[in-house]
């Protein structure tokens, strides 16, 4: 079976099955992963992908002939592999997903002691190379054995210490799980929790009959928002396929952008660690930093991009981190992302604050109004990053952590390039003047469309 490095990419492996992610792959993948990583003992699991659990066999395969033994966790979101192999004491864990990916793709996310990520910067690249060299090593005399591990209770046990349940209030809840893998997750949490849950395309299926379950396309937000109104729920929320992400809706049905509920959950988390650090990412700011500091936390601004993101985590010892992409991070799960605990923490803020969901962040969203993030295929990336620079290099203060920032009084703007594809990335941002975001948005737009 022919091999394709295009299936790896910055942060982890992903491509179209079986031309580029295929058994093969991940028999290689399995072979080298314990050699470079001193990996004992590895949590694998799978998403519900139809190719899963034929990809996840060769895989074993390849970690127990090594002498590797596997930890297998079955079906499972992405966020579990991180949580049994830092809950279990492993040497790493392995995640078969393709995310939010249409249903013809699949991938590897990879992490090694303590759920620390594997990218790009950190290993990825050594994996690659001896991979598509065929320099496999040395299989151990006798193979290690693979051991199934129900991991859902304990799991579940560690999502409730986030909240405090006598808080809690029965609100009816709609929740999308997009036929993905956080139904399971969900009915193990409804017999725990007093909300009412209105579940919508809660069992997992791999054909995925109603869409790709990526909740950030247009055309799939009405599955959730039209339910919550009809329902007149209290709150929405919707998945990923591998749910290490969440998306919140009002009870309007309207979805709030994921930078504003970085912002909220800071405040929360320094509300109980009083002066901690919160990590945030470059492409919007404004909204995170006043609150933060308003707060009597430290705003650190780092990278965008999980494996960034954990490291300066771990570097900084920060509470919790953030990015508009609607990836939350927390020191207590690892420093790593996770879909469950957003929505958890969201619901617990709304039950104490007493009010509806769209009033609770109605002023932030007035204060510092956004474009979203708009993408444009361009023909040449690096030339419209020269051509933003040269515009507006000299007149603001510029800030290139992640691609090309520039701050005014009144209004600032994020333009990076895509790490997988020839899309250049624009974000937008004013102190409460929508006009001002209209007319900035379209030049910025008409200096990097040509």
């Amino acid at each position: 079976m022919e091999l394709k490095s295009s299936a790896f990419k910055a942060y982890d492996i992903r491509g179209k099955f079986p031309e580029e992610v295929n058994e093969e792959l991940a028999y290689r993948i399995g072979r080298v992963f314990p050699t470079l990583f001193n990996a004992k003992r590895v949590a694998v699991g799978h998403d519900i992908r139809l190719s899963g659990p034929d990809i996840q066999k060769a895989l074993e395969l390849g970690l127990t002939e090594m002498g590797c033994e596997v930890v297998d966790i079955g079906q499972c979101g992405t966020e579990m592999i991180y949580f049994a192999t830092a809950h279990l004491g492993l040497d790493g864990g392995i995640m078969i997903t393709a995310s939010h990916n249409p249903k013809e793709y699949n991938g590897l996310k990879l992490v090694r002691k303590e759920a620390r990520p594997i990218s790009g910067d950190t290993g990825l690249k050594d994996i690659e190379a001896k991979v598509m060299a065929g320099d496999l090593g040395t299989p151990a005399e006798v193979p290690a054995k693979v051991i199934e591990v129900d991991i859902m209770k304990d799991y579940i046990d560690h999502l409730l210490t986030y909240v405090d349940m006598s808080a809690l209030k029965p609100l009816k809840i709609v929740v999308n799980s997009g036929n993905g893998a956080a139904g399971p997750a969900i009915d193990e949490l409804e017999k725990r929790l007093p909300f009412n849950f209105v579940k919508v395309n809660n069992n997992p299926d791999g054909t995925f009959p109603n869409g790709v379950p990526n909740p950030l396309l247009m055309e799939n937000r009405e599955a959730t928002a039209k339910v919550v109104r009809e329902e007149k729920a209290d709150l929405g929320v919707a998945f990923d396929g591998d749910f290490d992400r969440c998306f919140i809706f009002d009870e309007n049905g309207d979805m709030i952008e994921g930078y504003y509920i970085v912002g909220f959950l800071a405040k929360a988390f320094l509300n109980k660690n009083p002066g901690a650090k919160i990590i945030y990412d470059p492409r919007l700011t404004w909204n995170t930093i006043e609150l933060v500091e308003e707060a009597g936390g430290v705003p650190v601004m780092c990278k965008s991009g999980h494996a960034f993101i954990k490291d300066c985590m771990r570097k900084e010892d920060a509470v919790y981190g953030g990015e508009m992409s609607a990836h939350n991070y927390f020191k207590d799960f690892s420093f790593c992302d996770s879909g469950m605990i957003t929505w958890l923490l969201v619901a617990e803020l709304l039950c104490q604050a007493e009010g509806k969901m769209s009033e609770m962040l109605k002023e932030r969203m007035e204060r510092y109004p956004i474009s979203g993030e708009i993408n444009s295929t361009v023909a040449d990336a690096k030339a419209v990053m020269a051509a933003i620079e040269e515009k507006y290099g000299s007149t603001g203060e510029v800030c290139k952590m992640d691609g090309f920032s520039v701050d005014y009084p009144e209004w600032r703007f994020n333009v990076r390039i895509s790490n997988t594809e020839p899309v250049v990335r624009l974000n937008v941002e004013t102190r409460g003047d929508k006009k001002l975001l209209e007319e900035k948005t379209a030049e910025v737009l008409a200096v990097i469309r040509g």
